[in-house]
């Protein structure tokens, strides 16, 4: 496994992979050294990420490798479908694996997405629209919310 640290408006964002594919993207807490020579299996990921907080991509094009069990990956697989700029719920995840009844188990696997941004978990909000946990910090999953908004606010101040 490769891995590097990159800079992002978030934070310092760790990136691990190889050949077979990225297995982690997580923003970090602290600071950290910024990689000088980005891995060749992971550049995609960088040049990818960096469109992306430049407002220039809505989709990734990555080769992803990330462990979980079937039910984990069937919940970010579903994760990656929710459009760019839109949100849904963990009961409208939970109805669309097609059991109501798993959305603790749908919000515990949302909550073990080892690859923020790429796999979109903080699409996911609360049924009334409130702003859930996030792993990465509600500050963040409201900045990417903004982010991707089609609905662009200026600041008042």
């Amino acid at each position: 496994m490769e891995s590097c640290i990159i800079k992002s408006p978030l934070g310092f964002t760790k990136i691990i992979g190889d050949i077979d594919g990225i297995t982690s993207v997580t923003v970090l807490n602290s600071e950290e050294k910024i990689t000088d020579i980005i891995p060749v299996a992971l550049e995609d990921c960088v040049i990818q990420l960096n469109e992306y907080f430049k407002g220039e991509r809505k989709q990734f094009n990555l080769k992803l490798n990330a462990a979980g069990t079937d039910f984990q990956k069937r919940v970010w697989d579903a994760l990656e479908q929710i459009p760019y700029g839109k949100t849904t719920s963990y009961l409208q995840l939970s109805k669309q694996l097609g059991n109501i009844k798993a959305i603790r188990a749908v919000a515990n696997a949302n909550g073990k997405n080892p690859l923020w941004i790429i796999v979109p978990c903080h699409r996911v909000i609360g049924s009334d629209g409130s702003l859930t946990g996030y792993a990465g910090g509600l500050h963040r999953k409201k900045w990417l919310l903004e982010h991707e908004s089609p609905y662009k606010q200026q600041t008042l101040f």
